[in-house]
């Protein structure tokens, strides 16, 4: 399977809930490198990141 870029679009108003999730400390580190290299936050890459996920998600069985 080939591995799709992620396309990042332009900051813009979002309706988004505030949670609290753990996350893995190297995952950390690498959203924070994404994040200066991108110059977008570490909200909007998890947020594009999540998005990318469920929309190309197949559940099996």
């Amino acid at each position: 399977m080939a591995k799709e870029t992620l396309k990042i679009k332009k900051r813009g108003e979002d309706g988004n809930k505030i949670i609290s999730v753990r996350i893995r400390e190297d995952i950390l580190n690498e959203l924070d490198r994404i994040s200066k290299e991108s110059n977008h936050s570490r909200n909007e890459l998890i947020n594009l990141i999540l998005k990318y996920g469920i929309e190309n998600l197949e559940i099996i069985q």
